[in-house]
């Protein structure tokens, strides 16, 4: 149950936030959150935890999700271009984190070193998830994007429906995507389809919850 509670206080938190550095920085703002979102992302998969019987998420879910939030408030108030530039801003610098932290790992520790095993462990790079991870983000979220702008141009008075539609079906796609090409071969397909489905569930949920925030960033306009 504890667990269930903290999911709810980081979404109320990370989603806040995104709604914060928007207010202060503008586009900017979202560029860097997107930047450091996915980084922070990829280090709390490495976190899982139980919420229900059978239900488990990584500690990543919510701040994947929230560069979701942030293309979208960019999307719908600077336009596709700067939601796309975000994304391009976030590859790169995850990228540009993974060189420099392999670069680091290579240095042999010294005696007085008490960092190096659990920064290996953290940051030891399986290069099929690392590029699974990275290119899905990347076409997923351009994805997002791409039926955002779609959705808005046919229904212009239905936020929340091109909100939860692009969202969904990009979170959703991402999932089963990455865990086929990261995972085939080391799980079996029912196996695969039981993580991707349970993944996808909890992350539906979490974009359900970012909907009422993009309305709020639209009132602080």
């Amino acid at each position: 149950m504890q667990n269930v509670l903290l999911i709810f206080i980081n979404i109320l938190v990370t989603f806040s936030l995104v709604l914060l550095i928007e207010k202060i920085f503008k586009k900017e703002g979202l560029y860097v959150w997107a930047a450091i979102a996915l980084i922070m992302a990829n280090i709390l998969e490495c976190k899982t935890a139980g919420l229900f019987s059978g239900f488990t998420a990584t500690c990543g879910n919510v701040l994947f999700a929230s560069v979701f939030l942030a293309t979208d408030i960019m999307n719908e108030k600077y336009g596709a271009e700067y939601s796309k530039k975000a994304i391009k801003l976030a590859v790169f610098a995850m990228v540009s984190f993974t060189i420099i932290m392999q670069i680091g790992l290579l240095f042999k520790p010294d005696a007085t070193d008490m960092a190096h095993d659990a920064m290996k462990t953290l940051f030891g790079l399986n290069l099929r998830i690392t590029i699974s991870s990275v290119l899905l983000f990347y076409i997923s979220n351009n994805l997002d994007i791409f039926l955002f702008e779609r959705i808005k141009k046919k229904l212009p008075d239905k936020l929340w429906v091109r909100n939860n539609v692009a969202t969904i079906i990009s979170n959703v796609l991402e999932n089963y995507f990455f865990i086929f090409f990261a995972f085939v071969g080391m799980y079996d397909i029912p196996t695969m389809l039981n993580i991707a489905t349970t993944i996808s569930a909890v992350e539906i949920v979490i974009a359900l919850c970012d909907t009422p925030f993009l309305y709020v960033s639209k009132k602080l306009s």
